[in-house]
């Protein structure tokens, strides 16, 4: 039977709008929250060093976000979506749990991803006539529509993963929510595997990690390991009992207690000596009164100094070069103190022994009976032990063999001030995960003890060395009055013989005690 051409045109109409229908193009707004995931090694909590972002910013996939600390190791954090951070939920020097939310980011989705699989309600007939056969089958175009997007790679950390049931979350449920129940998906054998492990609902593993949270094997196994594990307790608030209180470590205080007791595993080798300061003590003034004006900054006046070395120059440029410099107000200092000089004689004596540039590398557990390593380093990387009001940190000089003693003391007042700040401010650009090989302790800044014995910790170099209080001596050979000052090292015994120890510490004292040898040697 022949179709008419109007009725051919009223067909091809109702089929393109069927295929171009404005559902299929449709977004909307979704607030996604940012969880901390489990970064592995026991870690169960971190502490928010920094964040990168504020609130309404725009971010990318993979853009960095903050700045985390645990007992381990500092970890930057990446977003795992496109789009906008609407609310902080964990400010900076908080403790997040892991699972617990960092942040929400707003991000848009397609109503069909968004949903989950709903009735889809049946279309009228076209109104068409019946007779003809090109009317009567508009689902033919249907076939030829675009296929849905495909799901975005997951992030790694896996913030926005749906969260996994905790012990209390997993514990059966008392109400039946027949609605849930019929939009979880799963395939008959993971139904099987859930009822074996005693799961009599699988919409209390809902959403799992499969398409549309289809519940997956790893799901169901999941629940069972963390249904076994004992709830973490919350932190135990101060106990007061009569005139005595009850308190629980900090996380910074709690990773001192076990690194000392990795210490026990390391075979400590003692040495302790004097040095003679009195050089630099004499040299000291000459030096307090060149110090730089990006760490000594002027104050600001309204005239020109009378005699310049930029008297040659327009007067408009003079004002340029006379007045301070841009530089970080946390390094600003008056005087120079000794320990900067002491840490420039130091790094000077490491560029001549390559031992105590080194880092020991052991093996993995897989490697079988692989030998320890030794990386040798081009650089002096010293860490300075910082005692701050939320713990003890060792923030890292890197390449202090090519800082001055000037940059040494500004780089010193910068750990100083970020230590002291609420929360703490120092993040891994300070310490970074590969430390130092020298860690170095000025225990005689706060008490008059002359020496120590400080304890090395796996990862903190070969050797560390505490620095005491100086003080006038007079020497009976030549009743001369000399400012002299106790070292204090300990070196891991494995790596570095005791005859090594002391040879190094006479190169230091080469340096010490012989400042004018820099001025041959430059920096």
């Amino acid at each position: 039977m022949l179709v008419s051409r109007g009725q051919r045109l009223f067909a091809r109409r109702w089929l393109g709008k069927a295929y171009f229908h404005p559902s299929h193009s449709a977004h909307k707004k979704v607030s996604k929250t940012f969880k901390l995931a489990d970064i592995g090694e026991g870690i169960t909590e971190c502490e928010v060093l920094k964040w990168n972002v504020k609130a309404s910013a725009k971010v990318d996939h993979f853009d960095l976000l903050c700045e985390v600390q645990s007992d381990k190791a500092s970890v930057e954090i990446t977003s795992p979506f496109d789009g906008t951070v609407t609310e902080l939920l964990v400010k900076e020097g908080e403790i997040a749990k892991v699972g617990q939310g960092l942040c929400k980011i707003e991000v848009e989705e397609d109503d069909a991803a968004a949903e989950e699989p709903a009735e889809v309600p049946q279309k009228e007939p076209a109104p068409v006539v019946q007779s003809h056969p090109l009317a009567e089958s508009p689902q033919e175009p249907q076939s030829q529509s675009p296929p849905p997007k495909p799901a975005r790679r997951p992030h790694p950390l896996d913030p926005n993963q749906p969260p996994r049931p905790t012990v209390s979350q997993s514990s059966p449920s008392t109400e039946f929510d027949p609605e849930l129940e019929a939009r979880t998906l799963a395939t008959p054998a993971v139904r099987h595997l859930a009822r074996e492990k005693g799961i009599p609902r699988l919409s209390q593993l809902f959403p799992g990690s499969g398409k549309r949270g289809r519940i997956e094997k790893a799901d169901v196994e999941a629940w069972v390991t963390k249904s076994q594990i004992k709830t973490q307790e919350p932190t135990v608030q101060p106990r007061v009992e009569g005139n005595e209180m009850t308190i629980e470590l900090g996380r910074t205080r709690w990773a001192m207690w076990k690194a000392m007791e990795q210490s026990l595993k390391i075979p400590h080798f003692g040495y302790s000596t004097t040095l003679d300061l009195t050089n630099l003590h004499n040299l000291l003034p000459v030096l307090n009164a060149n110090i730089p004006i990006e760490y000594n900054p002027p104050k600001p006046s309204k005239y020109l100094p009378a005699v310049s070395p930029h008297a040659v120059l327009p007067a408009s440029m003079q004002q340029a070069h006379c007045a301070p410099a841009e530089s970080d107000p946390a390094t600003h200092y008056e005087k120079l103190t000794y320990l900067p000089l002491l840490l420039k004689a130091l790094a000077r004596a490491m560029q001549e022994w390559p031992l105590f540039r080194s880092s020991i590398s052991l093996p993995s557990e897989g490697e079988g009976n692989a030998k320890p390593n030794l990386i040798i380093r081009p650089h002096a990387d010293i860490a300075i032990a910082l005692s701050t009001p939320t713990g003890l940190y060792t923030p890292t000089i890197q390449r202090a063999d090519t800082l001055n003693a000037y940059e040494l003391m500004g780089t010193l007042r910068r750990f100083s001030a970020l230590g002291r700040t609420i929360p703490n401010g120092l993040t891994p650009k300070e310490m970074p995960k590969k430390g130092a090989t020298i860690t170095v302790s000025n225990v005689g800044a706060i008490g008059k003890g002359e020496f120590a014995s400080p304890l090395l910790v796996p990862g903190g170099g070969v050797a560390i060395v505490a620095i005491g209080r100086a003080k006038w001596v007079r020497r009976a050979e030549d009743d001369a009055k000399r400012l002299e000052v106790g070292i204090s090292w300990s070196a891991d015994h494995r790596v570095v013989e005791g005859a090594e120890m002391a040879a190094f510490t006479e190169t230091w004292r080469k340096w010490v005690e012989e400042p004018g040898l820099w001025a041959a040697g430059g920096r």
